[in-house]
């Protein structure tokens, strides 16, 4: 490989990193919480592996891929919520065809970026269920701190999931509190000075 090739890869792998400068922009109008872009789709990547676990007939690797790069696009656009989604185009085709075009490994980003928008396999509609579920969890931890529109938002992001296991999984983020996996039943713990 040329010197220029690995010069955009290193360029990919700065430009990836500024996932982890980028807020997820719904925050603002929540009012609480705070997440970047990177942070959500590492927490994407773990349930996506989950789910596809627990599935049959499911290439785990390859929803796995599509987790970690279901947001890279934001790299450009930034993260626009569904408000600003209602106004703003954010050309996220070119951004994705400008963004691939130097990498020798750019066409798979792109075919994987193109079946998850088409949601046509069941690897897309796990990943697609994936990023909901984050977003429920998130929503979660806001509404067990007291902000009582996460409530609300847990509604709508559960009603746009696909699959059976995605609505299972969210049922049971619903009924379960978000410090129960560290505090739960560790009260002797806590009675150590």
């Amino acid at each position: 490989m040329e010197d220029k090739t690995f010069k955009n890869i290193v360029n990919f792998f700065f430009e990836a990193g500024m996932l982890g400068k980028t807020p997820r922009s719904g925050f603002q109008f929540l009012g609480t919480g705070n997440q970047s872009v990177a942070e959500h789709s590492f927490r994407v990547a773990v349930i996506g592996f989950a789910l596809a676990k627990l599935e049959k007939d499911v290439d785990v690797f390859r929803v796995i891929k599509m987790c970690l790069f279901h947001d890279l696009p934001e790299s450009r656009t930034g993260d626009l919520n569904y408000v600003n989604k209602h106004y703003v185009d954010a050309r996220e085709d070119e951004a994705i065809g400008d963004l691939v075009s130097t990498l020798p490994f750019g066409e798979e980003i792109r075919e994987l970026l193109d079946e998850l928008k088409s949601g046509n396999t069941k690897e897309a509609r796990l990943v697609h269920d994936a990023d909901q579920l984050e977003l429920i969890l998130e929503l979660k931890e806001q509404l067990d701190l007291g902000n009582q529109y996460a409530s609300r938002w847990i509604h709508f992001a559960r009603g746009r999931l696909k699959t059976k296991i995605g609505k299972k999984i969210a049922r049971q983020i619903t009924e379960t509190d978000s410090s129960a996996w560290w505090f739960e039943g560790r009260d002797h713990w806590w009675r150590k000075v």
